[in-house]
C-alpha cells in the first residue's frame, strides 16, 4: 500500500499525518487506534491472516 493511502486511513482516524511521519509510524498508530499490537514490521512469523497491512508487512522491501 502506498503511503498516500495510508495517510488517508489515518486522516479518517484523526492521527497526525504530518509529512515527516513514516509509513510505519502510521500504520503502527492506526494498529493502535483500532486496538490492535502495533506489530507493524516488528515480527517475521505473522498468524493473523486477515490483517490489512500483513503483505506489505512480511515483504522483504522495507
Amino acid at each position: 500500500m502506498r503511503i498516500q493511502e495510508v495517510r488517508n486511513i489515518a486522516k479518517k482516524m484523526n492521527i497526525d499525518v504530518r509529512a515527516s511521519r513514516t509509513k510505519q509510524d502510521l500504520i503502527r498508530d492506526i494498529q493502535t487506534t483500532e486496538g490492535n499490537s502495533p506489530c507493524y514490521k516488528t515480527i517475521t512469523d505473522c498468524g493473523i491472516m486477515d490483517c490489512l497491512w500483513r503483505p506489505d508487512c512480511l515483504s522483504k522491501k522495507k
